[in-house]
């Protein structure tokens, strides 16, 4: 397995908390009522059940914490090195050996207190068997304590190592601390490693991720190393160690030429004798960073024979500064460059380019005649070509214009423009105008057509056409004025004329009601007790029946109570109701009505309370045998 996700790593809880959470699910899962009078068997059964339930709690636990944390003879060789300059390799195994263990441990204790518990004769016997296998299995897991706390870091920190495909297309950068690794990674890559001016910033290994030809190419970053024996180097130099040696990757090994990193060429030049013969067999580039503050022209001639050596024995020197971002995209295309080819060459001496060359076939076709043929490239496909080319100086950009010109810089948006004079660049013309764009009225022959209106507009007035006669006009106008004001008054006279006659003319019938005789209204009033004829001493307090006699006229004073009386509300129970009978039914479905209330004791029509169906004082807790009427 290359490449493995440590972030899944299920947590590693301490001793306390694992005991907890099982015998707390223990309580939670399994049945916790037993009675004396039950028989044996089901007593038995009943505590067999929570050894089991334990029993496998704990194992299903350890046993995910041992297929998380990954195997150092299953993976690959650069994290099995990696997790041993961390986290000690025996430390690691015997950690998880002893979960191990202790996994073994406690299924025997389950497997032996599960035969014992087939002897237990009462409940008591049967409980303390089942009390001293959940005791048992307690206790092995507490004395685990060390190895449980010490697994939780390291999946702690393994959760925050950098995924590193160990297979993939790689630059990897290594030197002395302080030589600019860090800084040349922020250029090339999105990556934001911390960069300061002293030496081990960096103390652990750094991925950042790049495009090149199309391809994702991964850059790591590892921390300095210093020149001494491989014994004495400490946890931060061995993590580069482990990456020069396992990596597949193109080594980009970099040089402060100025010195400024604390460590002179020399020193540098015998680190890099120390670590060649990690560089074998790997694509190689030695980087001198920091030409902006001294370039190798301006060394001694001793020190310049050192780089002339290298390249004599065919690795190549690049010169950069990560300050000035001079030769940085060189560096970068030359190491994806030698990378790419020697990763095509491996593949071409592997056994499996036979088997893929054999489905090949390459045609190549004959010269008909002796006329040169060479290859067209569209110019579509040039200008492309040409673009990539990093070599050409690069179009300066308003941003470089600004940081050369600092504060006196302005922004000038015209100099773009493209006009056909451009002369007219600068003219200031409004956009905008009364809130009329202006471009919507530019007519190119406006000029001949003002000239062709001021000829006409001359012989329009040669011809007289504006002379008139104003008094004549003024008179006709006068007596339009004066009809009209007529006009207006009178039919505003109209208009309260109308709604006078509607005020005191009284209500009137729509046009569609039905016509209906004067005497036949009379008789059919009358026969209720009203008097149409005599309004004004009419009784309408009181209507009697048909077959009744009138009664006798009131007094004044009498009509009026009578009156007051009679305009007075009836009450909601008798409003609408016809006769006793009638009011009897409607009695009836009332009470009907308020029987579902009534059920559910209900205050009113409006009491929305919801009783409880089951009260928490008569239904919580466990219950156990015989009746549950005494609650």
């Amino acid at each position: 397995m290359s490449h493995y996700n440590f972030k899944k790593i299920t947590v590693v809880p301490t001793a306390k908390d694992f005991v907890d959470i099982v015998l707390s699910k223990t309580q939670r899962k399994t049945p916790t009522v037993i009675h004396k009078n039950y028989q044996i068997g089901r007593i038995r059964q009943f505590y067999l059940r929570k050894i089991k339930y334990t029993q496998q709690n704990f194992h299903d636990k350890l046993t995910q914490i041992l297929t998380d944390f990954p195997k150092l003879e299953d993976i690959h060789p650069f994290y099995a090195d990696l997790m041993n300059v961390l986290y000690d390799r025996d430390h690691y195994k015997l950690a998880l050996g002893q979960l191990n263990t202790a996994l073994h441990l406690i299924d025997n204790v389950a497997k032996d207190y599960v035969r014992l518990m087939k002897y237990a004769d009462s409940l008591y016997r049967c409980k303390q068997l089942k009390k001293a296998a959940l005791g048992r299995m307690c206790t092995i897991m507490k004395r685990q304590g060390q190895s449980l706390s010490y697994l939780e870091q390291v999946r702690q920190h393994l959760s925050r190592l950098p995924s590193i495909d160990p297979n993939t297309r790689t630059l990897l950068i290594c030197g002395f601390p302080n030589v600019g690794k860090s800084s040349f990674i922020n250029k090339i890559t999105r990556a934001d490693v911390e960069v300061q001016p002293y030496a081990f910033t960096t103390k652990s290994l750094f991925v950042g991720h790049m495009d090149y030809k199309y391809l994702r190419w991964q850059v790591v970053d590892t921390p300095g190393i210093l020149d001494h024996s491989l014994e004495e180097r400490n946890t931060i130099e061995m993590q580069a160690i482990t990456a020069l040696a396992h990596l597949r990757a193109a080594i980009l090994y970099v040089m402060d030429v100025s010195e400024q990193c604390g460590n002179t060429l020399e020193q540098q030049f015998a680190l890099f004798e120390n670590i060649r013969p990690l560089f074998a067999n790997k694509p190689l580039i030695v980087v001198a960073n920091k030409v902006d503050v001294k370039r190798i022209d301006e060394l001694e001639p001793e020190r310049q024979k050192m780089f002339a050596d290298l390249q004599e024995e065919g690795i190549q020197v690049i010169e950069m500064s990560t300050m000035t971002e001079e030769g940085v995209i060189n560096v970068k295309t030359e190491a994806c460059d030698r990378l790419l080819v020697q990763r095509v060459d491996v593949k071409m001496k592997g056994r499996k380019v036979g088997n893929v060359l054999n489905r090949l076939h390459v045609a190549t076709p004959t010269a008909r005649d002796q006329k040169p043929r060479p290859p067209c490239i569209p110019e579509a496909v040039q200008q492309k070509r040409d673009a990539m080319e990093v070599d050409k100086p690069k179009k300066r950009l308003e941003r470089h214009i600004e940081e050369e010109m600092g504060d006196d810089y302005v922004l000038d948006l015209q100099k773009g423009w493209d006009l056909a004079n451009p002369e007219e660049k600068y003219d200031v013309i409004p956009e905008i105008w009364q809130g009329h764009n202006i471009a919507d009225f530019i007519d190119p022959e406006i000029e001949k057509k003002l000239e062709e209106l001021e000829k006409e507009e001359g012989l329009r007035e040669q011809a007289g056409y504006y002379d008139s006669d104003e008094s004549e006009e003024d008179e006709e106008m006068k007596e339009v004025r004066k009809t009209a004001k007529v006009i207006r008054t009178k039919r505003k006279l109209r208009v309260l004329q109308s709604k006078e006659k509607r005020r005191t003319q009284g209500p009137r019938l729509p046009r569609t009601a039905k016509k209906v005789e004067r005497n036949a209204i009379t008789t059919e009033m009358g026969a209720m007790g009203v008097d149409i004829e005599h309004p004004d001493e009419a009784n309408f307090s009181k209507s009697r029946g048909r077959s009744g006699s009138r009664k006798p006229l009131k007094r004044k004073s009498e009509r009026s109570e009578s009156r007051a009386r009679s305009s007075s509300r009836t009450p909601r129970d008798k409003s609408g109701v016809r006769d006793e009978p009638m009011a009897k039914k409607v009695r009836k479905l009332h009470k009907l009505g308020q029987r579902q209330m009534n059920r559910y004791a209900r205050a009113g029509e409006a009491d929305r309370h919801i009783a409880e169906k089951k009260p928490k004082h008569l239904f919580s807790g466990k219950r156990g045998l015989g009746k549950t009427d005494r609650r």
